[in-house]
């Protein structure tokens, strides 16, 4: 089973420089995740920057399967451009990973110019991991770990913007 965890940063280059650190670690073996998502609020509105882009993903697709069978009918020209066009569709409406309306509910309530990273966890060592990221400060918004690793979790990430002691 996964586990989510929503952390609220001050910009979207700060979550995006945590979402590199996660990906890094996941070349590494020490996290594995199924989905990392960047929502951004600016004035009412809430962008995603997902990994994936399933619109260009599924476009690409179609295009491949579109001429393959447009050289069948002998039109591979119409069969590119038909099966880009139902690849995208199909790739616009598809939800991988975290669901998106979930994400631009909560992203909502931040304030504008915060960025939320959606880290859907599939395994890590939480150790070596919050080592990794925890200078990046942060604020846990929503998580789906158990009280004792979501408090922390909170406690590693709210050390970060303590002043250090001389």
């Amino acid at each position: 089973m996964s586990d989510l965890v929503a952390i609220v940063y001050p910009s979207e280059a700060k979550a995006e420089e945590v979402r590199q650190k996660i990906l890094k670690l996941q070349t590494e073996y020490l996290i594995t995740i199924n989905d990392a998502v960047i929502a951004v609020k600016t004035g009412d509105t809430v962008k995603l920057n997902q990994l994936v882009n399933t619109t260009m993903t599924g476009a690409a697709g179609g295009s491949l399967w579109g001429l393959l069978i447009g050289m069948v009918f002998l039109n591979p020209l119409l069969g590119v451009a038909l099966g880009a066009g139902a690849g995208a569709l199909s790739g616009a409406l598809t939800d991988f990973g975290i669901r998106d309306q979930f994400m631009k509910d909560l992203a909502a309530k931040v304030k504008s110019g915060d960025a939320v990273l959606f880290l859907l966890i599939k395994n890590m060592t939480a150790d070596k991991v919050l080592n990794e990221i925890k200078d990046a400060g942060g604020t846990v918004l929503k998580t789906s770990l158990d009280e004792k690793k979501e408090q922390h979790l909170r406690d590693t990430l709210a050390a970060a913007t303590q002043p250090k002691a001389a």
